[in-house]
């Protein structure tokens, strides 16, 4: 199998375990830079196949400043029938944190309370519907803990505002869960099942607990509910793979954002899982089933 890796950047911890994963396992693996994809259009056959003739599957890692670039990319592959670990659409809505958020609630999946902003206005109404300050502010996009502030009065809160607002976008209010002492999950679910957790404390100083901020993990066994609700979130992003946030809350477990495309060096360092071989073999099962469909057309 020829297993084509979309990522920027071939020196990235997770780039080069997946091409690593991959030939270890016996595939062809290389690593193509998405913004270098050329898409082009009304073609009888397409370019893109002409470019890269043998290739069997894709492992999407498009980075959020190129998302709409990226998905487009994406979407030209899944229309020469590729194999990918996560298709255009299901990219797109986890990474928009408002639409999933709203996927979620959809399908009476636990979040935290959650207000939608996009004018100073409104933020005192949102704060208070929220439950009251301090509250998480949080730009619809953003990974590793970045655009995400916690405020204590209306003043940071109005400046957040500002800072976090970028071109008119909406801005989100969230409830603070103090209960959680700044710890979260992190799980990894491939095709169904959870194969990687720990839990993530923020430092000191800081709420976030993202490795990226600071933070530090542990490995942990997950109870079934957990797994779960996880395996449930990622379900109803389409997501054969994602990383799962959650926390704790007084109320029981709230899901916070899916990941289509989940750092690898943490998770696979704390708990010593091969996340980057099950995310190859996954990619394995769906090309075989993909050719068995084929076959039987024929």
């Amino acid at each position: 199998m020829k297993i084509g890796i979309l990522s920027r950047n071939s020196t990235l911890y997770s780039t080069r375990r997946l091409v690593q994963a991959a030939r270890l396992r016996g595939h062809e693996a290389f690593v193509i830079d998405t913004t270098a994809v050329s898409i082009d259009l009304g073609y009888e056959t397409s370019p893109l196949r002409r470019r890269y003739p043998q290739i069997d599957a894709i492992i999407p890692r498009i980075g959020t400043s190129i998302t709409e670039y990226g998905l487009a990319v994406v979407r030209q592959f899944e229309a020469l029938g590729i194999a990918t670990t996560a298709r255009s659409a299901a990219i797109e809505q986890s990474r928009n944190k408002l639409q999933s958020l709203q996927l979620m609630q959809q399908h009476e999946l636990p979040i935290p309370k959650t207000a939608v902003i996009t004018h100073p206005g409104t933020l005192y109404k949102a704060i208070q519907s929220v439950g009251g300050l301090p509250v998480v502010m949080k730009q619809i996009y953003g990974t590793q803990g970045n655009g995400v502030m916690l405020v204590h009065d209306i003043r940071a809160a109005l400046t957040a505002l500002s800072t976090l607002q970028r071109g008119g976008q909406p801005v989100l209010v969230q409830e603070f869960i103090a209960e959680a002492k700044g710890q979260d999950l992190r799980v990894i679910v491939i095709n169904g099942r959870c194969v990687a957790a720990m839990q993530r404390s923020a430092p000191a100083d800081d709420f976030r607990a993202n490795l990226h901020q600071g933070g530090t993990a542990v490995s942990i066994s997950l109870a079934n509910p957990i797994k779960k609700l996880a395996q449930k979130a990622s379900f109803v992003h389409g997501l054969h793979v994602a990383g799962v946030d959650l926390l704790e809350s007084d109320r029981g477990p709230l899901l916070l954002e899916i990941n289509s495309s989940p750092g690898l060096q943490g998770i696979e360092t704390v708990t010593g899982v091969n996340v980057s071989s099950e995310i190859v073999a996954y990619l394995e099962t769906a090309v075989n089933k993909r050719s068995q469909r084929t076959a039987k057309k024929r």
